[in-house]
């Protein structure tokens, strides 16, 4: 496969992962991971394709550089954060406990995902 149709999946699977957790407000986004937490954890990592699609690549080029290690570096310190907070919530504690401030999500935030990875990628394989 070359690299112009990894990128593309890339942006997809990002697109997608951007998608399904969409809200107006951080807290509404975390209220969208918890949903789905909820119901199945297993359902839940599935949902985090971009992490599995960044493993994939990675050992389909055989590349562990700096970029490409900090892409999983990045979405795996992602999902933990998100764990723990989905723990809390299960536990009782309040999102405004939690996360005191409630910041507005606009669409350069939300989608800002779709940039950033897709770019780190074409400095790992080396097209920047």
């Amino acid at each position: 496969m070359d690299l112009f149709s990894l990128f593309l999946i890339f942006i997809a699977v990002e697109l997608f992962e951007s998608n399904w957790q969409k809200s107006d407000s951080m807290y509404g986004l975390i209220a969208n991971n918890y949903k789905i937490y909820q119901k199945n954890i297993f359902v839940y990592f599935t949902l985090h394709l971009s992490f599995f699609y960044t493993m994939f690549i990675s050992v389909y080029l055989n590349n562990f550089s700096f970029w490409m290690s900090s892409i999983l570096i990045i979405k795996f310190l992602d999902i933990a954060f998100k764990l723990s907070l989905m723990q809390k919530i299960s536990k009782g504690s309040s999102l405004e406990e939690i996360m005191p401030i409630n910041i507005k999500m606009t669409p350069l935030f939300r989608y800002m995902n779709v940039l950033i990875y897709p770019l780190s990628f074409l400095f790992a394989v080396g097209l920047i």
